[in-house]
């Protein structure tokens, strides 16, 4: 079977949008009709005026973006396409962690539950996270969950003293400082740009620091002709269009393969894309007053942004 086809066949004929994360396999990224990091596609689910949502990527994603579009049925290829860094942090303990300290406000990076958006004061994106920090006074008592390594980040850039959430993605947390270094001995005349997801260690030996979009756009603009990569392998399928000519050399997570995949994000496959669309499931189920609670601060983000 034609499966590309096929799927072409079906959102025409079900007025359906597919959105996929740059984390995305190739082919994925390929036949989406719209592309981007957290931001951008929560802005997309937000205009998109489909009666269906198709969201190749992982589970907070297509929550995000049943919330913004509680009318339209919104599709997840893979029900089991879940996050390690929006698992780390239960609702039910920060509730607990809210109780210990009244008066903080909750800036929750989009990476979360419906549940825990749902206690969030403001949701931000790698994207906008300094903007949205910044937002608050200096004085103002924030508590940052659930990712500690961009929490620290923007405490960093920011000179703030926010309270972190001790949670972190597993893809790049494990980036090793060490091995950025080999590869940068190797390769001189490389810049290093790293997800602010990553650990301190990395992010400090890094030329630049930023989200995923924010990477595409420093790359095409920069001078420099090879990257050692600290994120996620799939985008450098995006990186290799913006910069054909540029080298970019992804930092891996082991020593067995010369990736760094995300195996939530990788779960979703071309077949699986078109059986969700045939079949309209797994489709995303949130109650009406989570959706209400969860809303909120996701639309205080987008005014922010």
């Amino acid at each position: 079977m034609d499966y590309i086809a096929e799927i072409d066949r079906l959102r025409k004929e079900k007025n359906a949008v597919i959105l996929a994360h740059y984390y995305q396999i190739p082919s994925i990224q390929d036949i989406a009709d719209y592309i981007g990091d957290s931001l951008a596609l929560a802005r997309r689910a937000a205009e998109t005026q489909a009666d269906i949502i198709l969201f190749a990527g992982v589970h907070f994603m297509a929550e995000t973006a049943k919330i913004l579009n509680p009318e339209k049925k919104v599709l997840l290829p893979d029900v089991e396409a879940g996050c390690s860094l929006a698992s780390s942090c239960d609702a039910s303990e920060l509730a607990k962690m809210k109780d210990a300290n009244p008066g903080y406000k909750v800036i929750s990076y989009v990476n979360c539950s419906a549940q825990v958006k749902c206690l969030s004061d403001v949701i931000c994106t790698s994207g906008n996270a300094v903007r949205i920090v910044e937002s608050f006074p200096k004085e103002e008592k924030m508590l940052f969950v659930p990712d500690k390594n961009l929490g620290s980040y923007i405490n960093r850039v920011t000179g703030r003293n926010m309270k972190l959430w001790p949670g972190s993605c597993e893809i790049h947390d494990i980036l090793n400082a060490e091995k950025v270094l080999k590869m940068k001995l190797a390769k001189p005349e490389a810049k290093v740009i790293a997800h602010p997801e990553c650990n301190p260690a990395v992010l400090e030996i890094s030329d630049f620091v930023g989200s995923t979009a924010a990477m595409l756009d420093f790359i095409s603009q920069d001078s420099s002709r090879v990257y050692i990569v600290a994120t996620e392998t799939g985008i450098l399928h995006q990186m290799s269009k913006v910069a054909p000519n540029k080298e970019f050399i992804v930092v891996a997570s082991d020593d067995e393969c010369a990736c760094n995949d995300c195996p939530h994000m990788k779960r979703n496959t071309i077949e699986k894309l078109y059986l969700c669309l045939r079949d309209e499931t797994p489709e995303i189920v949130l109650s009406p007053d989570v959706i209400e609670k969860a809303r909120k601060p996701i639309e205080a983000m987008l005014a922010l942004s």
